[in-house]
């Protein structure tokens, strides 16, 4: 018979334990962060690493009801009295590319601008600039740059703020100022948010490329409990309703 291997976590009768940690001592020392970084790495994070993974989670909680993410979550909610899980899971399936999964794009790119300047010999400004002529000519969204809302994304700064205090600014997040001063310049403002900042931060601590979509997700779902439980709490089944206006064939008479 097959067997379902893992080297996650393990428990017997009287014990349980996270990459072979016993859970007891973990619960009195680590923390929420700590315990991410084990059961994804196998390790546990510096103090650097884990001020500055707080301060991601932090920075991803919420970002107000009409974040599609929170929107879908609330909607589910709505007409979905019965299931908590159901009405989150809603909210997690709106988490893509175009919404708070960019990070993982972004630490790709990032890697590849890396890559390209130690092969031509270039500095990070000159690649930042052929990666911009690529996006340009292919017309693909550059991840990492943009917002609806904010002119300057308030967290960016603080997470770069916190990496140089840690002394953990590196490639990463010149790369990223890099894309964003050359692409504001050629294609319009073009201000770094929350997932150009959280990717260059991880590429800078040297977590994998999918470090850049989970940790977004991990910080979210706890926004999307809070935006479900409050739905439940203060609104009525069935009180959202979105605006639509048919234009379709006109009705038939005959």
């Amino acid at each position: 018979m097959d067997v379902w291997r893992t080297a996650i976590a393990g428990s017997d009768a009287t014990q349980m334990w996270l990459r072979g940690r016993p859970i007891g001592p973990l619960m009195r020392s680590a923390t929420f962060t700590d315990a991410i970084v084990l059961v994804h790495f196998g390790r546990l994070p510096s103090p650097g690493e884990r001020r500055l993974l707080d301060a991601i989670l932090v920075g991803v909680i919420d970002h107000g009801a009409g974040a599609p993410s929170c929107a879908a979550a609330r909607l589910a909610a709505s007409g979905n009295r019965q299931s908590i899980s159901a009405a989150i899971a809603a909210g997690l399936l709106a988490i893509g590319d175009e919404h708070g999964g960019a990070g993982a794009n972004c630490m790709e790119l990032i890697a590849e601008g890396e890559a390209l300047a130690r092969k031509d010999g270039l500095s990070i400004a000159a690649t930042a600039a052929a990666l911009v002529d690529r996006a340009i000519q292919t017309r693909v969204r550059l991840p990492g740059l943009g917002h609806r809302v904010h002119t300057a994304d308030p967290r960016v700064q603080v997470l770069f703020d916190m990496a140089g205090e840690e002394g953990l600014s590196g490639t990463g997040i010149e790369c990223v100022r890099a894309l964003e001063r050359e692409a504001s310049a050629r294609i319009k403002p073009l201000p770094i948010n929350i997932d150009g900042a959280l990717a260059a931060v991880l590429y800078d601590m040297g977590f994998p490329s999918s470090a850049g979509k989970f940790i977004f997700i991990i910080g979210r779902v706890a926004g999307i409990a809070a935006e479900v439980a409050e739905e439940y709490a203060r609104e009525r089944p069935m009180r959202i309703r979105i605006p639509v206006e048919y234009d379709g064939e006109p009705v038939r008479t005959d």
